[in-house]
């Protein structure tokens, strides 16, 4: 379809939220504008408005399915944590997702979003819940939100160490060696 051509949506705000994270994972968010996102999902620049009155309110969007979808990449490394090798496991899968969708990890951590946003809020706090159960299930500690918070920072920092070229990000294996040990290092102090 060219850039003239538009047509209507059946549900816009999930074009126009796929049109966001296509154009994130191709240019990154300064290449993300109501009016991109408009022309990338074939409809008029004044369509977004009606869904997103400005881009935090879509990049909020954006996020919601962002952390949606990397809860469920984290289920999916370990369904029933119970040791530090499945937290491990479920660390690797974290920054697997950085690497695997860098514009939209980056949007959902380093873009101002829309605090306010029911999606975004229910989300991110849906990941901290599942942080807290991991760290109970697998590191018995008697509070584990410091825990989940110094895990989170960990993992977190390490998936921007790739991102960024800092280490060597040359295969899944060698990702996923070094996440291993770090958690492993970290869980064994």
């Amino acid at each position: 379809m060219s850039a003239k051509t538009t047509y209507h949506h059946g549900d816009l705000p999930s074009a126009l939220v796929r049109a966001a994270i296509e154009l994130l994972e191709e240019g990154g968010a300064t290449a993300l504008s109501l009016r991109a996102v408009a022309r990338h999902a074939g409809v008029s620049t004044a369509a977004p408005y009606r869904h997103f009155p400005d881009r935090n309110a879509l990049l909020s969007a954006v996020a919601a399915v962002g952390y949606q979808e990397l809860g469920a990449d984290l289920i999916a490394a370990s369904p029933s944590p119970s040791t530090p090798d499945d937290l491990a496991a479920i660390a690797v899968a974290y920054v697997q997702f950085a690497l695997k969708r860098p514009g939209m990890f980056r949007a959902m951590f380093t873009e101002q979003c829309d605090d306010t946003s029911p999606d975004r809020v229910a989300a991110v706090a849906a990941i901290h819940e599942y942080l807290n159960f991991i760290v109970k299930q697998t590191v018995p500690a008697r509070d584990p939100e410091p825990v989940a918070t110094a895990m989170w920072g960990l993992v977190h920092g390490l998936a921007f160490l790739f991102l960024d070229g800092k280490l060597d990000s040359s295969s899944d294996d060698v990702v996923a060696d070094r996440v291993r040990a770090t958690v492993t290092a970290i869980l064994a102090l």
